[in-house]
């Protein structure tokens, strides 16, 4: 189960008070947003869940009173209104693989700026690419992004597998500007460090 709350204080923790002993969440926190999981064995045998928040000295209770079946439950905190709500809040998802997309296009098109491309149609056939392969790879892993960090970085290696094929291939394919072996290795290379920066952050 994971809880998401928008930026969170430093010191804001959640605790599950309804298991035999009281169990605080593991904490993952990226750019503007804190993730407080719990993992499912710690979730058996319930049908009625009480988290304790708190932030600066002071907490409050939220009630969660259904079961939690299965993997993959998500659940927004607001702080602010002391509510507990199925689901990712809005505008997330679109967030989320905006700002990995640009990530993306930021590295890869630094690396190709040093493999000396610089004709327009280069550029546009560059973005072109770009824009529908890690467009697809990260529309796929928001998807899966409630999954735990080891399990989501299978997910991108595996994603990534497909995306070096395709690039591997358009890439020399369509830009003409240099030999395509240039085309070839500048696609390894580029693809490469945005799997180990991918990695990295998450």
């Amino acid at each position: 189960m994971e809880i998401l709350v928008k930026n969170p204080a430093d010191d804001l923790t959640i605790t599950l008070l309804s298991a035999q002993n009281e169990l605080k969440a593991k904490v993952k926190r990226i750019a503007w947003e804190g993730t407080y999981v719990f993992y499912s064995r710690d979730m058996k045998n319930g049908d009625k869940y009480t988290f304790s928040v708190t932030k600066g000295g002071e907490s409050f209770e939220v009630i969660l009173d259904e079961p939690i079946e299965g993997y993959n439950n998500v659940y927004t905190l607001d702080v602010n209104k002391k509510i507990l709500t199925p689901g990712k809040y809005p505008f997330r998802s679109v967030m989320l693989v905006g700002i990995r997309l640009l990530l993306t296009l930021l590295i890869e098109g630094m690396i190709f700026w040093l493999f000396k491309f610089r004709q327009k149609r280069s550029w546009l056939i560059f973005l072109t690419i770009n824009l529908v392969t890690q467009g697809l790879l990260n529309i796929w892993l928001n998807n899966v992004v409630s999954m735990s960090s080891g399990y989501l970085i299978i997910t991108l290696i595996f994603g990534e597998f497909f995306v070096f094929a395709a690039e591997m291939v358009t890439f020399p394919a369509f830009i003409t500007e240099h030999r395509r072996r240039r085309s070839l290795f500048y696609a390894f290379i580029a693809n490469l460090i945005s799997l180990i920066a991918g990695g990295y952050l998450i």
